[in-house]
């Protein structure tokens, strides 16, 4: 599904999200969007092991970009699908939720531990702002060589570098070089690689 385009001088919702503005999500399109992705994954969760062709069609249909080798075990969530790009060689453990309302970019190599979130979405403080149920989004890019351990948390505008090891349990907030393991709440340098 495509949604690109010339939508004129008023920006459409979708292109606000990408662009990271403030942006209303019960747009009909992005709404639509959205659904399109809880189907392809309730499809996806219900496949095995022997599915493989079926798990990789899926998956290359709902992702903006894959490497060859793509393996998620069920189940697995996300907001949009088309939003989040991936290296060669890339493996998820269950329970993943990604909520790619911007751009998603995971290199290389890359292993995600079970009940892992990774979320672009980002509300106001302001409590008035935010019941009226606009929102933002900050992109989130994760290196080549990256293992990030179960029940991690990595949060909107991450930069994760290359061979970076994220302990389990960490609550990821701010972005971290190459080479180093990262744990804790918020996660700070445990030791270089």
């Amino acid at each position: 599904m495509s949604f690109s385009g010339n939508f004129g001088s008023e920006m459409s919702e979708l292109n606000k999200m990408i662009s990271g503005e403030i942006y209303d999500p019960s747009d009909e399109t992005l709404s639509q969007m959205r659904a399109n992705a809880r189907e392809i994954t309730a499809r996806y969760n219900v496949t095995n092991r022997d599915q493989k062709s079926e798990r990789d069609e899926l998956l290359k249909g709902l992702f903006g970009r894959t490497g060859n080798d793509i393996k998620i075990e069920p189940n697995f969530n996300c907001d949009y699908g088309q939003n989040i790009i991936v290296g060669e060689n890339f493996y998820v453990n269950f329970g993943c939720v990604i909520l790619d309302c911007a751009e998603i970019t995971i290199g290389d190599n890359c292993m995600i531990g079970p009940q892992v979130g990774i979320y672009t979405a980002c509300h106001p403080i302001d409590p008035i702002e935010r019941i009226s149920g606009i929102e933002f989004a900050k992109p989130i890019t994760i290196g080549d060589n990256c293992w990030i351990g179960g029940h991690a948390t990595i949060n909107p505008g991450v930069i994760l570098g290359d061979n970076v090891v994220v302990a389990s349990g960490a609550v990821v907030t701010k972005s971290f070089p190459d080479n180093v393991v990262i744990g804790g709440n918020p996660a700070r340098v445990l030791k270089d690689i």
